[in-house]
């Protein structure tokens, strides 16, 4: 009996110990692979950076929404937002110091006949947003109403000059046909409101302001008479070549956020964007709201062009056509097909 105990005792303690080291090495393979899943799993971002034209403002939701839901993190970037003037954004885009550039339209095509080498890859703003804003008391119907008036614009080198031109050629006048007033950017609005000046050729965007503040006016749309674009993404040449996969990934992004502010959440974009990057503009929220609903969501980023071909996608037809208004009244000293400047993904 003493034998047969301490046999089956012997027994006991070295299934005991097979027990204790199998269940150990199931535990550890357990706890290794529990270790270990998250890191093979695990995507790396790439860092790259964007140069935004002026200054953060609520305007450039698309791109802090891509930012903050993660559309830029699903498509494995890291995305770091900088600022500057058009003209230096797309020289840094040109010699890769950023990797890509939101600055206005024609900061681009007069880089293009300077021989910068940038592509447009994605025409974000599908139009510009020049406008003749007066007084609806004026009784302006057409730019042959302009006729005797004060016309403001910011300065006789600016876009909206341009479209000025553009809007009297097309009723039959000059610039000898009215009276041409340059005030700074910081005073037009309170020149109109105070009846300084009778119409001001600026952002359409202070149409709204301007009625919200309780004044009662009315605008005329510089697109309407020449055709152009507010601002587009661009990258390097060198880039679009060496790195599609990186511009289409950033483009299904952006398209990402502009969409979810289409679909009906353009209040918590706002929200979102002055809370995380323009605080300054804290107390506009509404203002600002109503504007991406009525001008941004129905007329900047969606387009005829955009039903048909999806958001940023670029009409050849109508960016030939600024250029060749553009080169007309020397913006650009020549012209060129558009094809040369648009990125299109292979």
């Amino acid at each position: 009996m003493k034998t047969s105990l301490f046999k089956n005792k012997k027994w006991f303690k070295v299934l005991a110990t097979t027990l204790t080291l199998t269940l150990g090495t199931t535990l550890l393979a357990a706890c290794g692979s529990s270790k270990k899943e998250p890191v093979a799993d695990k995507k790396e971002l790439k860092k790259v950076s964007i140069q935004i034209d002026g200054a953060a403002v609520p305007y450039y939701a698309p791109l802090y929404v891509a930012k903050e839901k993660g559309y830029f993190k699903e498509q494995g970037l890291d995305v770091e937002f900088y600022y500057a003037a058009a003209a230096e954004i797309v020289k840094n885009v040109a010699a890769g110091n950023v990797e890509f550039g939101f600055p206005n339209a024609d900061s681009v095509l007069i880089a293009k006949t300077q021989g910068i080498p940038v592509k447009v890859v994605h025409t974000t703003y599908q139009n510009g947003l020049g406008a003749a804003i007066f007084k609806t008391s004026q009784g302006i119907k057409t730019p042959a109403d302009f006729k005797g008036k004060k016309v403001a614009v910011t300065s006789l080198g600016s876009p909206n000059y341009i479209q000025l031109q553009v809007m009297l050629k097309e009723a039959g006048l000059t610039l000898d046909d009215i009276k041409v007033e340059v005030i700074g950017t910081g005073a037009i609005v309170n020149a109109l409101v105070t009846d300084q000046i009778d119409v001001m050729v600026f952002s359409m965007l202070r149409t709204i302001e301007l009625k919200n503040q309780g004044v009662d006016v009315s605008e005329i749309r510089s697109d309407d008479f020449l055709p152009s674009h507010g601002n587009v993404l661009i990258a390097s040449d060198k880039l679009t070549k060496e790195n599609p996969q990186l511009i289409e990934g950033f483009k299904t992004a952006l398209n990402k956020g502009i969409q979810y502010i289409v679909d009906g959440n353009a209040e918590e974009a706002v929200n979102l964007s002055i809370e995380k990057y323009a605080q300054s503009f804290k107390g506009k929220e509404a203002t600002i709201t109503k504007i991406l609903n009525e001008v941004f969501v129905p007329y900047l980023w969606q387009s005829e062009n955009t039903k048909k071909n999806g958001l940023g996608a670029a009409d050849l037809e109508k960016w030939n056509k600024s250029i060749k208004i553009l080169n007309e009244y020397k913006v650009i000293d020549k012209t060129f097909d558009a094809k040369e400047l648009i990125y299109t993904a292979k």
